[in-house]
């Protein structure tokens, strides 16, 4: 199996940031993640992240800049995380692939229990002035 194009949005509000829990029937149930999900054939990695976010959490948010890709090995796949620094004004989702969501503080970020892909990018993001 070759490795899975995933994008996920590392999502602002007032300073807080979005994080959601994998329902526990899931790949990676009960982990956190920084939303997002595959890339389709044909789209663009922008395209598929204003898809992703609104089909699984019906949020809306504008995308400002790449931030960081990351490739991790789990067991049976690989995947290429690619971030995206996104703001959004919206604090209520509506959860269709995920159980919980938080919108946390980014000094908090590695207190979770993140998704290993996941754990890089927050990292990155607790050393940084973002």
């Amino acid at each position: 199996m070759g490795t899975i194009r995933v994008v996920c949005g590392v999502i602002f509000n007032e300073g807080r940031i979005l994080l959601c829990r994998r329902k526990p029937e899931k790949s990676l149930g009960g982990y956190w993640e920084f939303p997002g999900g595959k890339i389709e054939v044909g789209e663009t990695e922008e395209e598929s992240l204003y898809r992703e976010l609104q089909e699984e959490l019906g949020i809306r948010v504008e995308i400002e800049r790449h931030f960081k890709s990351v490739v991790h090995d789990y067991d049976a796949f690989t995947i290429e995380l690619i971030a995206y620094i996104c703001r959004s004004e919206q604090w209520v989702c509506v959860l269709t692939d995920h159980d919980e969501y938080e919108w946390v503080d980014k000094s908090e970020l590695l207190n979770w229990k993140l998704a290993p892909a996941d754990v890089p990018i927050a990292d990155e993001l607790c050393s940084m002035d973002v």
